[in-house]
């Protein structure tokens, strides 16, 4: 991941890290909130979790659905968290890569690969080993997921 990231920086990008390592407790919060929030889960039916001392249920569904909309909104949600994800195996990065269009960057070869729009990055990725999730926009991973 470094590697990759100081080779963005090498051609002229920028790189704003919004997130790396989620302990299992803020994947469960995040995940249960936007549940919550989507409606796909019933407040008074998420389970309980070892450590985390929250009320999912207030009561009154809207005060329940207000209250997980706000804290997805807090945690600025742009795709459903899973519970276990690459972020909880210390396996992930959420990043936000600026500045290469028309640049060209060095992949892991050495060669030069002109970025001319975003998904051109993505084989850059590749050869460093760290995958693109195509439809959660700042998420990298060892996998893709």
């Amino acid at each position: 991941m470094n590697r990759f990231i100081s080779a963005i920086q090498a051609a002229g990008g920028t790189v704003r890290i919004s997130a790396t390592y989620r302990p299992r407790e803020r994947a469960y919060l995040m995940h249960y909130a936007a549940a919550i929030a989507r409606g796909s889960v019933a407040p008074d039916r998420v389970p309980s979790m070892a450590g985390v001392d929250i009320e999912w249920d207030h009561g009154a569904n809207e005060a329940s659905l207000a209250a997980a909309r706000a804290m997805a909104a807090a945690y600025d949600i742009v795709y459903p968290p899973a519970l276990l994800t690459r972020h909880t195996e210390r396996a992930a990065i959420d990043m936000t890569i600026s500045g290469l269009r028309n640049k060209t960057v060095k992949d892991a070869s050495g060669a030069d690969i002109p970025i001319k729009t975003e998904s051109d990055l993505y084989e850059v990725g590749e050869s460093y080993g760290v995958m693109k999730h195509r439809v959660d926009r700042p998420h990298w991973s060892d996998n893709g997921h």
